[in-house]
């Protein structure tokens, strides 16, 4: 089993910054890649950025100037900083990290982000 820990959400003022922090404990051996996502109040549940665990990123289109995903493998952790927060990117943000044998997908509890204009 694997047990993600979200942490780094508040409150920030529009145009501010925040950096989250995923910690994986576990299992973690078994990961191959965790994920940032983002639910926002009504709306479906968005991919942001994924990070290998080799290192290699990929984000969507619309955050890839602002976040940036990086990991820390001697802490287990991996970390999303946002800078130039909007208004819209006030969301619950969850991590993700799959594995492949056994295939397996693990999310945190979430931490919420709340970015006032």
């Amino acid at each position: 089993q694997v047990q993600l820990m979200e942490s780094g959400g508040g409150l920030v003022q529009h145009g501010g910054s925040l950096r989250l922090s995923c910690a994986a404990s576990g299992s973690i051996s078994k990961l191959y890649a965790t994920a940032w996502y983002r639910q926002a109040p009504g709306k479906q549940r968005e991919f942001l950025a994924r990070i290998s665990t080799t290192g290699i990123t990929t984000y969507t289109d619309s955050v890839k100037e602002r976040f940036t995903i990086s990991s820390d493998n001697a802490k287990n952790t991996v970390y999303l900083r946002m800078n130039s927060l909007k208004p819209e990117d006030t969301a619950v943000y969850y991590c993700r990290s799959d594995s492949l044998f056994p295939p397996n997908t693990y999310w945190g509890q979430g931490t919420q982000v709340t970015v006032s204009s």
